[in-house]
């Protein structure tokens, strides 16, 4: 016995074309497609990381070499051109080469972008804060005297 308004043949009682298709396990593309789309996300994925906080530190007292900025850590050369990489992809950092050496150099733009996102929550935050300290002050009045 079919169920009503079910025109397509089954063996069980159920619709089985009713039924929604499970959501694929393999979600790794979706979110690197999303990613390549949205910068923020990208910049904020490389701000994540406290060695690259700590270059782009350094490069705001202006342009540096690899080397200078592979000193002040204890890793690899390879791990330093690693971290150099993924800001490079996010857009905080401007490679050039100067003779042998790559120079790096800040770029302020993503930055931007990850402050005025940061902003409209900070606004959103301030609101509801006074709200709040208008309504204890409602409920809970100074005394006076």
């Amino acid at each position: 016995m079919q169920p009503p308004g079910c025109t397509i043949p089954s063996r069980s009682t159920k619709c089985n074309h009713l039924i929604a298709p499970r959501p694929s396990l393999d979600f790794r593309a979706s979110i690197h497609n999303h990613m390549v789309v949205d910068s923020l996300s990208t910049t904020l994925a490389a701000l994540s990381d406290a060695t690259r906080r700590a270059i782009l530190v350094r490069l705001k007292t202006g342009p540096a070499s690899v080397h200078e900025l592979a000193q002040p850590f204890q890793i690899s050369q390879q791990a330093i051109s690693k971290h150099l990489a993924t800001l490079e992809r996010a857009g905080l950092i401007e490679k050039r080469r100067d003779g042998r050496q790559n120079v790096c150099q800040l770029n302020p733009a993503p930055m931007r972008e990850v402050a005025s996102w940061v902003e409209q929550y900070r606004q959103h935050w301030d609101e509801a804060f006074g709200r709040l300290d208008d309504l204890l002050h409602e409920l809970h009045p100074p005394k006076k005297g």
